[in-house]
């Protein structure tokens, strides 16, 4: 499964050319991935139906690669007002939790201006008694 890669049907991934995951054994890197609504193909108005979206793509890429939120190590978080992260906050802290993953969040303008909130995380799989995932 070294360089796997797991897509999640999202138009972007053709448009701009890569995987919404890579499989590196142990080790899962999901790209920044936006609050896109794959059902509706829309954006939410509000951040919080945004970072929720985010999880949600993200949990289907890692459970895809054998993995969950559980097995987080690292998240980037991009966030394009500061109001907007402290509604974020408890969000990101319900879904992170319980692996308490190194944290960046950074204030950016996103590529545009509907796009509220853009979440990347690396997780680590577990691994067997032989040092296998």
């Amino acid at each position: 499964m070294i360089g796997s890669r797991i897509y999640s049907g999202a138009p972007f991934e053709e448009m701009a050319g890569y995987a919404r995951a890579v499989v590196d054994p142990p080790y899962v890197f999901v790209s920044g991935t936006t609050g896109f609504d794959p059902e509706t193909l829309q954006f939410p108005e509000d951040v919080e139906s945004q970072c929720e979206n985010c999880f949600a793509t993200i949990e289907r890429a890692l459970a895809k690669a054998g993995a969950s939120l559980n097995d987080l190590v690292r998240i980037r978080v991009f966030v394009a007002s500061r109001a907007e992260f402290e509604r974020i906050k408890p969000i990101i802290k319900r879904h992170c939790d319980a692996a308490r993953p190194a944290n960046t969040t950074v204030l950016a303008e996103l590529v545009e201006p509907y796009m509220r909130v853009e979440i990347e995380v690396t997780a680590r799989m577990a691994l067997d008694t032989q040092g296998r995932v």
